[in-house]
C-alpha cells in the first residue's frame, strides 16, 4: 500500500521523504497528510467492498472488469471520503484529519449496526 502511495505521491509531485527519528512518517507535512488520507479511503473502500462480495467470486487467475453495481460502490465511496474530508479546516491539521476518519468509522459502524 505504502508503495503505491509512494509512486502516486511522486508522479503529482509530493516530497516521499520519511523522517529519521520516525521513519514511518513523511518529512513534509502535506504527505503525510495526505498519507492518512489515503489510508482512510482504503479502509472505508475495503469495508464497502464486503458489502459487495460478487466481485471477490470470480477466478482469482483473471482479473474481472467492473460491473455496474461495482463501480457505483467506488464512486459512493470515494464521494463518502472526499465529502467529509472537503469538509475539514486547512488550519484543523493532522487532528481534523483524524477526526475525519474517526467520523467515517462511527458513520460505518452505525450502518452495520442498522442492518443487523
Amino acid at each position: 500500500m505504502r508503495t503505491a502511495f509512494e509512486a502516486w505521491a511522486q508522479r503529482e509531485g509530493h516530497i516521499t521523504r520519511r523522517r529519521e527519528d520516525k521513519p514511518e512518517e513523511y518529512l513534509v507535512y502535506e504527505t503525510q497528510r495526505r498519507w492518512v488520507i489515503w489510508q482512510a479511503a482504503l479502509t472505508h473502500g475495503a469495508k464497502a467492498a464486503a458489502e459487495a462480495p460478487s466481485k471477490f467470486a470470480k477466478d482469482a487467475g483473471q482479473k474481472p472488469a467492473l460491473t455496474q453495481d461495482e463501480a457505483t460502490v467506488r464512486n459512493r465511496v470515494l464521494n463518502e471520503v472526499l465529502d467529509a474530508f472537503s469538509e475539514l479546516d486547512e488550519a484543523a491539521g493532522m487532528e481534523g484529519v483524524l477526526k475525519v476518519i474517526q467520523g467515517l468509522k462511527k458513520k460505518q459502524k452505525s450502518l452495520e449496526d442498522s442492518k443487523a
